[in-house]
């Protein structure tokens, strides 16, 4: 999944929600079941998610809602394999958006 999010230090639950098109409890609950999730909160109690967070809650994402995985499953597969997961999904963001830059200049062709 290729997230079109501008380079900000923080993304309010809201954004995140509107990119991954789910809605932001989904992400709250995320949040809660992810020791690897670790947004900062504002004077208000409001969730504020970092770049590092957005790159994990693609990877949770790719794993709970593309490939399948349960809660529990994922959250093994985090502790287990989290580099390694993390670069190849990485690899697979980064092919894709590539593939898309080039659909793009097909077409203008």
């Amino acid at each position: 999944m290729h997230l079109e999010l501008p380079e900000k230090r923080y993304y309010s639950i809201g954004e995140l929600a509107a990119a991954f098109n789910v809605n932001a409890s989904l992400i709250r609950f995320w949040d809660k079941e992810f020791d690897v999730l670790k947004p900062k909160k504002n004077a208000k109690g409001n969730r504020m998610f970092t770049p590092e967070d957005v790159k994990n809650l693609q990877l949770i994402y790719h794993l709970v809602k593309e490939r399948g995985f349960t809660l529990d499953g994922a959250r093994v597969h985090l502790k287990e394999s989290q580099k390694k997961t993390l670069d190849k999904f990485e690899i697979i963001s980064k092919l894709e958006a590539i593939k898309n830059n080039l659909i793009n200049i097909k077409n203008e062709l």
